[in-house]
């Protein structure tokens, strides 16, 4: 028994005809599409169709022996496709992580830097927290991230990429908008609100930059996100600091100003867990020169 006959036989039952099966379905003749159903019979020991002026009809025999047909053919079909995918070599995978928003100045040059050395790579990316990109790699559920370094990381290394400066925020129609830079003093009568502690590592340079400055930071509310900054910036006419990269997503209604004198900063690394000894990893560290030269 061959395929093609078992083809031919699920053909003729789908059409309900030899003549609609030959001609629409398989493109040959009825008399030799007749004779591969004998054949098949033949084989099989039983008549699977009985033939008639109104076209085919399935015996008991042959409705039993359709069901399996099928499956035979699908099994047939599976197995012509894990034999192809078993044939091509595996596309090589890299998992990385990004701080959110931090991937569109770097996605673009990391893309680049994967692809001249892996062309077929398949890099699944993810976009979060710190925090939660850290747990990710300390579960080798990521390859690496582009994220800030923080505590309670003993299991992953890191490599600097960049530092950022941080800059006040606030609505271009607030006092500090006709200053060309902003003072921590500048901000003491001010309503300010600082990184929430899912952003550790800038509420923590925050709160260390004006706590060296003297003042007394008695922030009103903490914000999540960008998102969550611009909400609250516009609504209350508020200031924050934030990492200077994010003023350009800023709408127009928010401008953004350099600190006076010294800025705080962090910096911006690429981690990955100590125990991956991935060649598309090792590349990427070896060119993180590249990626140092993208604005902050």
């Amino acid at each position: 028994m061959e395929l093609r006959h078992l083809r031919y036989f699920v053909a003729v039952a789908d059409a309900g005809s030899l003549t609609v099966a030959a001609e629409q379905k398989l493109h040959t003749s009825q008399p030799s599409l007749s004779r591969q159903i004998r054949d098949l019979e033949q084989e099989v020991g039983v008549q699977l169709l009985n033939r008639g002026a109104q076209g085919i009809e399935l015996t008991a025999a042959g409705r039993a022996f359709l069901d399996h047909a099928r499956m035979a053919l699908l099994q047939a079909e599976a197995a012509k496709e894990a034999a192809q995918r078993a044939a091509q070599p595996p596309k090589p995978v890299f998992s990385l992580g990004f701080l959110s928003g931090a991937e569109i100045d770097l996605l673009p040059e990391v893309n680049r830097i994967l692809r001249d050395e892996f062309p077929g790579i398949d890099i699944r990316l993810s976009s979060d927290y710190s925090p939660l990109l850290a747990k990710a790699l300390m579960r080798r559920k990521l390859d690496a991230a582009f994220m800030r370094a923080d505590d309670n990381m003993e299991d992953l290394a890191c490599k600097r990429v960049r530092t950022d400066p941080l800059v006040f925020v606030f609505p271009n129609n607030h006092r500090l908008a006709a200053q060309t830079t902003v003072a921590p003093e500048d901000i003491v009568n001010e309503t300010f609100y600082l990184p929430s502690k899912s952003a550790p590592a800038v509420r923590r340079v925050v709160l260390e930059y004006f706590n060296r400055a003297g003042i007394d930071l008695r922030p009103e509310h903490e914000v999540h996100n960008v998102v969550h900054a611009i909400s609250m910036i516009t609504s209350t006419h508020a200031v924050m600091l934030l990492p200077a990269y994010t003023a350009r997503y800023l709408p127009d209604t928010i401008t953004a100003r350099p600190v006076q004198g010294e800025a705080p900063t962090l910096d911006l690394v690429i981690a990955h867990h100590k125990a991956n000894k991935s060649p598309i990893l090792k590349l990427l560290l070896l060119r993180v020169g590249r990626l140092a030269g993208v604005p902050a």
